[in-house]
């Protein structure tokens, strides 16, 4: 598995195909999560924590035919698509095959929605 020093290491190293998907993806999530990305397991991870995978929120995963966007606590937010799946413990993700796969809109409620699960209360 190669190592990749920042989340933009990581995009530019996916073939053409699946960077056209995180071309339309990556400004969604820099958006809602400004400067939280950095490569945590292998692959790109946006945490609100001190350091990466410290309260994760969301992550971009690479495979041979898709691209998997999905979140820590997605098992937790409101999906009226249908669109997420659930993954081991509470996550849920999407599999991303075209950057048409991508709903702007949903998207970025998802990530609000995720963000905030994970977002200190100040109790």
């Amino acid at each position: 598995m190669a190592k990749f020093a920042t989340v933009q290491d990581y995009l530019t190293s996916l073939p053409e195909a699946q960077r056209q998907i995180t071309d339309k993806l990556l400004p969604l999530i820099e958006a809602a999560l400004p400067g939280a990305g950095a490569v945590w397991q292998g692959h790109p991870v946006w945490s609100l924590g001190s350091a990466p995978g410290k309260s994760p929120v969301c992550y971009v995963k690479a495979y041979s035919a898709y691209v998997t966007f999905g979140f820590w606590r997605g098992q937790e937010i409101a999906d009226p698509s249908g669109r997420l799946e659930p993954n081991a413990r509470a996550m849920a993700g999407v599999k991303l095959r075209t950057p048409a796969d991508i709903d702007p809109d949903l998207f970025t409620a998802w990530l609000h929605e995720a963000r905030d699960l994970e977002a200190p209360t100040g109790d």
